[in-house]
């Protein structure tokens, strides 16, 4: 009820005083004091029964709890949660049975709130859905992100395509390379990656589109048999998203530079078009000013790799809290013997390590890169396998 600019129980007793005076109708004094006539009523009932204490405010909690279950009920119910520590609230309503009516037992929510209240019910992890790792658009030092990608094929004399693959860092646009191949494999990418890896070392990103070989928007994470290499070698592979080629521009700017000078028009064969290439890198890199640069070259502003490229792999020991299984032949990892959990044929033969998280969701990582989730409750076919969600909440 609203009052005037005083306490409540000055304005409450105000009211009593101005209607003990017999000056006022009820009428008068609800209109002055803007309360309704009901409330009017039960001040002047609760004075005339307690007096002035009685308009102080009230709890409004109910005197009797007539549906409150007795004590009792909550005494076995607890000595059952002692005696079987790990049943829940369902099971232990139903041993109720033995000792109860039906009409006495209470409702399986309610055994969970009287277990909940006498610290018998550990708080269930939320599972939050995993951010993606998105690329340093911005990056603040060489060798932080590095931008990789096929150009685009163009026709060459002979009437073959060549596609050129062009690898260069985010910060100072240093062009690692432009080489030629005949198609986009995984083969021609990772023999060139090696070779640039082992001149200049290696990045902490390498930011792709979603295109064969890099990425794929049909896989975990969208990553590939090359997108795995990277991280064995320690890099951590990001992407565009898809349909959006500005989100690396930089990249893009270059290639646009690229044709012009390399494909309008093009060399008679890969040989002649890889010395064109070739040409275009040395100039980009050592004679071309840059304007996002200060109008420096990108070979001024680089500086090289502190991370050398490993030629062998090492191996990787996942944390003892890690359950680690093997992915077969189909990419899959076996379950409990008896269900099957798809991961990628990209892995097939690698170890994965598998982390309960609780509620019987598993979080799947290759390494230190996280995969994807499964739940155990979705484990129903034994003859098909569960694929690895990567949003689960």
């Amino acid at each position: 009820m609203p009052w005037k600019e005083t306490t409540t129980m000055e304005q409450k007793i105000e009211f009593i005083c101005e209607w003990r005076t017999g000056k006022y109708t009820i009428t008068e004094l609800c209109k002055s004091f803007e309360i309704s006539r009901p409330t009017a009523y039960k001040l002047i009932s609760r004075f005339e029964e307690q007096g002035f204490q009685a308009l102080r405010e009230q709890s409004r909690t109910p005197r009797k709890h007539p549906n409150a279950t007795s004590e009792n009920i909550i005494d076995g119910i607890l000595n059952l949660k002692k005696k079987h520590k790990y049943w829940g609230a369902k099971k232990i309503r139903e041993l109720l049975f033995n000792d109860f009516t039906k009409q006495q037992v209470p409702s399986v929510v309610t055994v969970h709130n009287i277990l909940k209240k006498n610290g018998f019910v550990c708080p269930q992890k939320r599972m939050r859905r995993v951010k993606p790792v998105y690329p340093i658009f911005d990056p603040k030092e060489c060798n932080q992100v590095w931008s990789a990608d096929y150009k685009g094929k163009f026709l060459m004399g002979n009437k073959i395509y060549c596609h050129p693959l062009t690898i260069a860092d985010s910060k100072s646009r240093f062009l690692f390379t432009a080489k030629g191949h005949y198609q986009e494999t995984l083969k021609a990418a990772k023999a060139e990656f090696t070779r640039v890896f082992r001149i200049f070392g290696i990045p902490e990103q390498i930011h792709t589109d979603n295109g064969s070989p890099f990425g794929s928007v049909r896989t975990i994470q969208r990553f590939t048999q090359l997108s795995y290499w990277f991280i064995e070698l320690g890099i951590t592979p990001v992407f565009s998203d898809p349909a959006h080629p500005e989100q690396n521009g930089r990249h893009e700017r270059m290639h646009r530079d690229l044709k012009a000078a390399c494909a309008k028009p093009s060399a008679y064969d890969l040989k002649a078009q890889q010395r064109r290439l070739n040409h275009f890198v040395k100039e980009y890199n050592h004679i071309r000013p840059h304007e996002a640069l200060n109008m420096k070259t990108p070979a001024e502003i680089h500086d090289f790799s502190t991370r050398p490229f490993l030629e062998k792999i090492p191996n990787f020991d996942y944390d003892s809290h890690f359950k680690v299984l093997k992915v077969t032949q189909n990419g899959s990892i076996r379950w409990k013997s008896y269900y099957w959990v798809y991961v990628t044929a990209a892995l097939m033969g690698k170890y994965v390590g598998i982390q309960e998280m609780g509620n019987g969701i598993w979080r799947v990582y290759y390494r230190n890169v996280f995969l994807g989730f499964f739940d155990e409750k979705h484990l129903r076919n034994k003859e098909q396998a569960t694929r690895l969600e990567t949003n689960l909440v």
